[in-house]
């Protein structure tokens, strides 16, 4: 390693690293080779085995023999998939820290890679801002589908890895214990209700092995899942509406958004578990709405803005800007 190198890793904080893995056979033997080619490694990394029966433990075990800062943490046999699991493997690792000297803590799903710098990326995004509590970015997954962000607002984190600054993470307890997922989502929220800023850093992507969400469903059926999540965490019903006619858009046509639609819609009639308080709940559906405003702000905006422009002659009827450069939709 170079002197500037040295240099450079010294101005970034140190982190840890926490990844639970259930039967992740199939992929965390990339993630690791991933993780291992960082610039900058972590103090520590705890891959927490929730039961794995797969050969998960033997892949991660010869990773951990040959590299000290690697450890398997195993957890108690469950019979049921549930993403409280993974809160209290998160946990399980984080126990594992005691110590160490991190100002970060990072949690990585199993079935992801990214390049080598992503890690390196990330801290120094945190260490120009201090009041950064959790940042993050894309992923494209097999469907080489990625968050849309003119609808979805850079402040929400994916789930795939969050990067938070550890007083930020010891701040709102860590994850919340929610059966139901959207462990990620509750997580940013939490950090935004307490004055943090989060964000997503759209100039990376990482690579995420697996369609979301369908760990243990088809598609349409994590689609239902998904509403029903909405709904737990208060999704505003007109954003919901906007979000199920979007999603209209995506393959299945049609189907993938009355999915979403119909677990909300479900989940609401059902009386779902809540695993957030109400207060969260007013404070999300807040944030929603500022965000549909401001949108349909932007795109009232831009079609007035481009109906002046044709008024001014500035375009060609075959939607060029003069001088040949195409404009964007």
């Amino acid at each position: 390693m170079t002197d500037a190198t040295h240099r450079e890793t010294a101005a970034l904080p140190a982190y840890v690293l926490i990844t639970p893995a259930r039967n992740e056979a199939q992929f965390i033997e990339s993630t690791i080779r991933a993780v291992i080619a960082q610039t900058v490694l972590p103090l520590k990394w705890a891959i927490v085995s929730d039961g794995s029966a797969d050969g998960t433990d033997e892949i991660v075990a010869r990773y951990a023999a040959q590299h000290a800062w690697i450890e398997l943490v195993r957890m108690p046999d469950r019979a049921e998939r549930h993403f409280a699991g993974k809160a209290l493997a998160v946990r399980a690792g984080e126990e594992k820290m005691g110590g160490l000297p991190y100002e970060v803590i990072a949690c990585l799903d199993a079935d992801i890679t990214f390049e080598s710098d992503y890690f390196a990326y990330l801290l120094e995004k945190l260490a120009l801002d201090p009041g950064l509590g959790v940042v993050g970015t894309p992923y494209r997954d097999t469907t080489e589908e990625m968050y849309d962000y003119r609808f979805v607002s850079t402040d929400h984190v994916s789930g795939a890895c969050q990067v938070f600054r550890r007083r930020c993470f010891e701040e709102i307890g860590g994850y919340a214990i929610s059966k139901g997922g959207a462990i990620d989502t509750i997580a940013t929220l939490s950090a935004r209700s307490k004055g943090w800023e989060t964000r997503t850093f759209t100039e990376k992507i990482g690579r995420h092995h697996r369609v979301i969400g369908t760990a243990q469903n088809n598609p349409l059926q994590s689609r239902f899942v998904l509403g029903k999540r909405d709904w737990a965490i208060g999704n505003h019903p007109l954003w919901e509406i906007c979000r199920g006619l979007y999603q209209m858009t995506r393959r299945p046509f049609v189907l993938r958004g009355l999915a979403i639609v119909t677990g909300y819609v479900w989940a609401a009639c059902s009386g779902v578990e809540r695993p957030v308080s109400r207060e969260l709940r007013a404070f999300r559906r807040r944030e929603q709405m500022e965000h549909l405003v401001r949108f349909l702000r932007r795109r009232t905006v831009a079609s007035a803005s481009a109906g002046e422009a044709e008024k001014r002659g500035d375009s060609t009827p075959g939607g060029r800007l003069r001088g040949g450069s195409s404009r964007e939709a």
